[in-house]
């Protein structure tokens, strides 16, 4: 191993240390205690606190008491909301898969892609099939672009920007002016719909995921071929996803179904 990767990762363990004492105190802890409890030199221990301090992942109090960043914590929010998004999703994803027949997946946002964390597979041949894992521009697939104008229209324009609107098939809105109404549409009736964006002959619809606090945590889809494909199943889609919601604490609601 060279050294610079060695070095590297030692610091890692340093840090993972630090945090580790850390979460063990309710009203945080100085940098004489710190660096006891971890082993570490009171220089060494200081000098990756301020760099962890700089990012909002530790912070420092009036009385010289290091916490838990607000960072940090968000970061573990986040995760926590993902692990149990997809506990509380699996039953309702199951029973949409078997009202509808097609595969239901869920999506959850990284930048500026959709990564699909969660399925339940069709019981028929001919499916549509997304491995756990892959990951999707966010302007191609029916949640991706409600992800997209829940963050409004000047986020819109800046992933544009970033992106260039690739063109996965004819059928790729590539053009922004098209995108952002396609974004208002899909806003403004709940569900979004992939057209055959993302990949020829397959069609989605899609509908948001909230948690407690109305963030958006996920999305939820269905994926089949387009000559299956209907557009009354979007009651359905959006029913499953406020049921996910409210079981996540969101209160803004339950669909009906269409």
């Amino acid at each position: 191993m060279h050294g610079d990767n060695a070095s590297s990762i030692q610091v890692i363990d340093r840090m993972n240390a630090l945090f580790d004492a850390l979460a063990e105190t309710r009203d945080g802890a100085t940098l004489k205690v710190l660096a006891a409890h971890t082993g570490l030199h009171a220089s060494t221990a200081h000098r990756i606190l301020n760099a962890l301090a700089k990012h909002a992942l530790v912070e420092r109090d009036a009385h010289g008491h290091y916490h838990l960043g607000p960072r940090l914590l968000a970061l573990a929010a986040q995760a926590r909301a993902r692990l149990d998004v997809r506990a509380v999703a699996r039953p309702e994803m199951e029973r949409l898969r078997d009202a509808l027949g097609e595969t239901v997946n869920l999506t959850v946002r990284e930048g500026d892609e959709v990564v699909y964390v969660e399925r339940a597979i069709a019981r028929r041949m001919m499916r549509v099939e997304q491995v756990i894992g892959s990951r999707a521009p966010l302007h191609v697939t029916a949640v991706g672009k409600l992800m997209l104008g829940e963050a409004g229209d000047t986020a819109v324009v800046d992933y544009a920007r970033r992106q260039g609107l690739t063109a996965f098939t004819p059928n790729t809105l590539t053009r922004l002016a098209a995108l952002r109404r396609d974004i208002a549409a899909g806003m403004a009736r709940g569900y979004a719909l992939d057209d055959e964006e993302a990949e020829l002959g397959v069609g989605c619809i899609g509908a948001l995921v909230r948690d407690a606090t109305g963030a958006v945590v996920a999305g939820l889809s269905v994926s089949a071929p387009m000559e299956r494909r209907q557009l009354a199943w979007a009651g359905q889609v959006c029913a499953a996803a406020a049921r996910i919601s409210a079981r996540l604490g969101y209160r803004g609601g339950v669909a009906g179904e269409a």
